[in-house]
């Protein structure tokens, strides 16, 4: 099977889930790890940041204000921001020791510094896409850049990728998005991904998904179609709770249902090359038609173009040859509806 990449974003909802279950943060994200690894995840992310280095004190919200209340920036990043190096170590051995990879998205340079050793490739939000001195110092690593391109210009992409490029970073994904919380699934504009696979042909490209989860998870499987190699999404275990990033993301379920959708799609996709299957061959033999004699004919008769039509079963002389056939003598006498075959004509 060749299904995609898949990147579960746990962000800093395994906080709300620690609250409500009465138990640390640490031991929430842990189970995070858990259900996603049991799913079949690839990859469990959260993110790295600080308030006082990400957003200034009074920088408004850019979300449903409904799902969540925290109407500044500051104070909503200031809830989450309680991890450190050692957390997202521990973190990153027990994803590792799950079979996962790790990640977690740095939004500053310390994070960026200390992330390097823990995490199989960076991943660079899309708010940071014009920081391109963070990019640089990123990129600089040798790692992995797995880059969200969410509310961008495809000259602002350009600029990202080239500045990556500048100082040796070869392995990249891009990752299509609409940074918008939920995205309406009239505004997730998948073709994107098809406009970036044209137009950057030599890195990977993918899809960080904001859409509310459907019953099917038809988003993730139509970017899959349109060649998403990485599909991202956040990743809750319980999408009722309040907070920014619950509503719009998929819990254990949503991201099963995901994962068959995209064995399935590569089921039904089959191969490239047009060949007869071994399932068809009865078919084609006994669907097919040959020539058919549509009268009784004595040796050495001349056939005729009214003594012979085309019907089922294809075990004899094929209507292609339908001309090479007329004007030929049968060898034998045959009864009407014979199926000719080469040695009788």
């Amino acid at each position: 099977m060749n299904k995609p990449y898949i990147i579960a974003d746990m962000g800093v909802n395994f906080f709300d889930t620690a609250k409500v279950m009465n138990i640390s943060p640490m031991e929430a994200a842990k189970i995070y790890i858990d259900k996603a690894a049991e799913v079949g995840i690839d990859c469990a992310k959260f993110q790295s940041y600080k308030a006082k280095t990400i957003v200034s004190r009074n920088s408004p919200a850019y979300w449903d204000l409904n799902k969540e209340p925290t109407k500044t920036q500051y104070e909503l990043f200031l809830k989450h921001d309680c991890f450190e190096e050692k957390d997202y170590l521990e973190l990153s051995r027990y994803a590792h020791a799950k079979g996962m990879d790790f990640t977690s998205t740095p939004f500053d340079y310390d994070s960026a510094d200390y992330l390097e050793t823990m995490i199989d490739f960076y991943k660079v939000s899309s708010s940071d896409l014009s920081n391109l001195p963070f990019i640089h110092h990123i990129g600089k690593k040798g790692r992995p850049v797995y880059i969200s391109v969410g509310a961008s210009y495809l000259s602002e992409v350009d600029e990202a990728l080239r500045a990556l490029k500048e100082v040796g970073c070869k392995d990249i994904v891009v990752l299509h998005c609409v940074l918008c919380y939920p995205t309406k699934p009239e505004n997730a504009n998948l073709r994107i991904i098809e406009t970036l696979k044209r137009d950057f042909p030599n890195v990977r490209i993918g899809y960080s998904d904001h859409v509310a989860p459907d019953d099917t998870m038809m988003t993730l499987s139509t970017a899959y179609l349109l060649g998403a190699e990485v599909i991202e999404k956040h990743f809750t275990l319980d999408k009722t709770l309040l907070g920014n990033d619950h509503y719009h993301a998929g819990d254990p379920d949503d991201f099963r249902k995901a994962i068959a959708n995209f064995k399935w799609i590569d089921t039904v996709l089959g191969s490239e090359e047009k060949i007869v299957l071994d399932c068809e061959q009865i078919s084609r033999r006994e669907a097919r038609r040959s020539l058919v004699l549509t009268k009784e004919m004595k040796a050495g008769e001349v056939i005729k173009r009214k003594d012979i039509m085309a019907k089922r079963p294809g075990t004899g002389i094929s209507p292609e040859y339908l001309d090479v056939v007329i004007g030929r003598k049968v060898v034998k006498e045959l009864a009407e509806d014979t199926i000719l075959t080469w040695d009788m004509i």
